[in-house]
């Protein structure tokens, strides 16, 4: 199935964005509940039909029709953790949250002073219902620059409203919102007669458990990714089921010969999983 690139305009009224959604809190970021999302999504709020889809497969993954964007899957936060950790400096930096989700890695970045993001997943339906939602929420109720996996464990009960919004706040500005696989998304953003400058950061998270995908995924951050830039990387170590994970994608990264690679991160609670960051050979 082929998905087109769009990008999402902000409506104007953002209150309408964020009318009959349930808000929780994690990390000290608000986040749509995916499941009353779902319930919208089954009375027709979703074009796509990728709730039902998902629902009658029992999957959380349909190759070429969902990708798992209505989940927060586990490594967003092994990669948030490591943003605290490591002290990665977002400040005027152009930013990009591929395969986004629920966007929490672009908000992150936005509220560490980013200049501009901008967040991609494959599904529109996502975008519109979930990262649309979450980036309005955080920018309209500010909060601290970034969390750390501890503060998750005391967090704030779920709003059921959030602040009304007055105006376009600041933060949302600076982003874009993008659907689409990702070769159309990357030519639309190389081809529009909207300025576009190349990515100092890359955040993707979970986007390898599928190696029918690591050449469309290795294009786009080449195509993409300023020359001095630099992609972070969170995956599981081996998917079950689908066969990625993250040795074969870094042999993926080395046979191509453009990228180098390193491990910054092993977490080894549950699954192991990792954190990768990547830069051109030649920078």
């Amino acid at each position: 199935c082929f998905k087109a690139a769009k990008e999402h305009n902000i409506p104007e009224d953002l209150n309408k964005i964020l009318e009959n959604k349930v808000m929780e809190t994690v990390a000290d970021l608000y986040y749509i509940n995916v499941s009353v999302v779902e319930m919208t999504c089954l009375d027709g709020a979703d074009r796509e039909g990728i709730v039902s889809k998902s629902v009658s497969s029992h999957s959380d993954l349909i190759p070429g029709v969902y990708e798992g964007g209505l989940k927060v899957w586990e490594c967003t936060f092994d990669l948030i953790d490591y943003f605290a950790e490591a002290e990665i400096q977002f400040t005027d930096k152009t930013v990009l949250d591929l395969g986004c989700g629920a966007g929490l890695l672009g908000i992150v970045a936005l509220r560490g002073k980013a200049e501009k993001v901008h967040f991609q997943d494959y599904n529109s339906t996502v975008i519109d219902e979930i990262t649309l939602p979450n980036a309005v929420a955080n920018c309209i109720n500010g909060g601290n620059r970034m969390g750390s996996r501890e503060s998750r464990k005391t967090s704030k009960p779920p709003l059921k409203r959030p602040k009304k919004a007055e105006r376009l706040p600041n933060l949302l500005t600076k982003c874009r919102f993008f659907s689409g696989e990702w070769s159309e998304v990357t030519q639309l953003l190389l081809s529009s007669n909207k300025p576009f400058s190349k990515y100092d950061i890359i955040l993707t998270s979970e986007t390898i458990y599928n190696p029918d995908y690591y050449s469309a995924l290795h294009d786009t951050l080449a195509q993409l990714l300023h020359k001095n830039g630099r992609v972070y990387l969170a995956s599981k170590v081996h998917y079950f089921g689908v066969g990625g994970g993250i040795y074969l994608f870094e042999k993926f990264i080395e046979e191509r010969n453009v990228f180098s690679t390193s491990i910054v991160k092993i977490i080894d609670k549950g699954l192991q999983r990792c954190i990768m960051e990547m830069a051109f050979k030649d920078a």
